[in-house]
Parts: structure tokens; sequence; C-alpha cells
């Protein structure tokens, strides 16, 4: 009779673990597709950078306070955070990700001259990046 608690009792330890270490998974995908490191999102949401890591390896377990600020953060449901529903495709004029903030505010320190030959750069690459869409492996030029 006292196996049974015990089996049970690891059971839950073992489906607890496997949750959190899911969840952070989750996290992890959500903050990457949204361009955000793993400091910007802490201060976003009022961790550390160590708590972040923790999330995402599963090493410590989400409040539920947490995943409330991660869902309000990224304008998403909490079903969506924790992955029970697929994540609604985003609004097309979403905000820039704080690294995206960065490299903009860097592109207006630059002269007009500079600012024209970095935009055209980005142009050659998006067409590049078109390109090897359209050609089969091997065909690019």
């Amino acid at each position: 009779m006292s196996d049974a608690p015990a089996s049970r009792k690891s059971t839950i330890k073992a489906d607890s673990r496997a949750y959190f270490a899911a969840l952070g998974r989750r996290i992890t995908q959500l903050r990457k597709s949204r361009g955000y490191t793993q400091a910007e999102f802490a201060r976003a949401l009022g961790v550390s950078q160590q708590a972040v890591f923790a999330y995402e390896l599963g090493d410590r377990r989400a409040s539920v306070m947490i995943v409330e600020r991660i869902a309000t953060l990224y304008r998403i449901s909490v079903d969506e955070v924790i992955g029970r529903v697929p994540e609604r495709k985003p609004p097309p004029n979403r905000r820039l990700s704080p690294r995206a903030m960065r490299h903009a505010e860097r592109l207006q320190g630059l002269s007009k001259t500079a600012q024209r030959f970095i935009i055209r750069q980005i142009d050659c690459l998006e067409e590049i990046g078109r390109a090897a869409k359209r050609e089969p492996p091997g065909q690019v030029k």
C-alpha cells in the first residue's frame, strides 16, 4: 500500500517535469520568433536573465503571473503561450523587436548617403533570398 502513493508521486513529478520542459521550449520559440534576446525578454518581464534561462530549460517553474506577462507582452492568450491552442497569425503591423529597433536607431544616426547604401544592401540581400527560393538547388547564380 505504501508503493501506490510513492509511484503516484513520481508520476506527478515526471509529468510536471515534462510539462515545464515543454513550456520552456515554447517560451524559447516565442522569444526567438519575436527577435528578443534573453536579456531583453527578462527586462520586459521584470525578471533576471538567469530566470529566463531556467524557464527555457524547464529547470524553473514559470508561475501563472509570468505566463500572463508573456501573453500580455506578445498580445496572445495564455492558452497560446502554453501551447494548448495554436498561436493566431500576428497582425501585419507588429511592432519591431528590440533588436530591430536598435538597428533602426543606428541607421537613423548615419548620413543620408550611408542610409541609402545600407538600404540598397538590404534590398540586394532580399532579392538574392527571393531568387534562391525560385531556383532549384544548385541553380542559384
